[in-house]
């Protein structure tokens, strides 16, 4: 019994090759599919990770359901995700190249329709996620921006010089009546 747990096989070289063609695959998919696969996860795109995950899993171990075949192929993983970050870390260059530009969907409240359909996001996706940030609607939206790790980055837009004056009549118009009521209470 413990003989089949550890015994591999397949050659070790071709347990750690399996796993670091499938992850450059992956990485060059994703790139390729989008940062909407990692910025927004509706149930379809959930299906998709999820079978994508089972759909890759014997490209990895092959015929091998060994302990130790299983702890190759995730050391393997593990280590190239590792290497492929402190790669990226290094060069600005390579993670421009496979991780991509930002987006800006939203620009003084005006939303960008061409940037939504480059990266198949509709409208109502955009609203949903400018909801989750507090925001009601994108004329509060000064800047909204998919990043290319998959992050939503939004910055409220800022009130116009018209507004700031009225919140400042209203500010004073409020000062005005708290101090008319200490009067009349003064008075009574």
């Amino acid at each position: 019994m413990l003989q089949d747990m550890f015994h591999i096989p397949i050659p070790i070289l071709e347990k750690i090759l399996r796993p670091i063609l499938v992850y450059l695959a992956l990485i060059v998919l994703i790139r390729v599919f989008g940062k909407r696969e990692l910025a927004q996860l509706n149930p379809f795109d959930l299906v998709v990770l999820l079978s994508l995950s089972n759909t890759v899993q014997n490209a990895i171990i092959g015929d091998d359901n060994s302990l130790s075949g299983g702890i190759i192929g995730a050391f393997t993983l593990l280590a190239m995700n590792w290497l492929v970050i402190r790669l990226l870390y290094s060069s600005p260059r390579l993670s421009r190249v496979l991780g991509g530009v930002e987006r800006t969907f939203i620009t003084d409240g005006r939303v960008d329709n061409y940037a939504l359909k480059k990266e198949l996001l509709s409208r109502e996706d955009l609203l949903t996620v400018i909801h989750r940030q507090g925001f009601e609607n994108f004329d509060q939206i000064e800047r909204c921006v998919l990043e290319p790790n998959g992050a939503f980055y939004i910055e409220a837009r800022k009130p116009s010089p018209e507004e700031d004056r009225q919140q400042i009549l209203v500010d004073r118009l409020e000062e005005l009546s708290r101090e008319i009521k200490t009067l009349r209470d003064r008075l009574e």
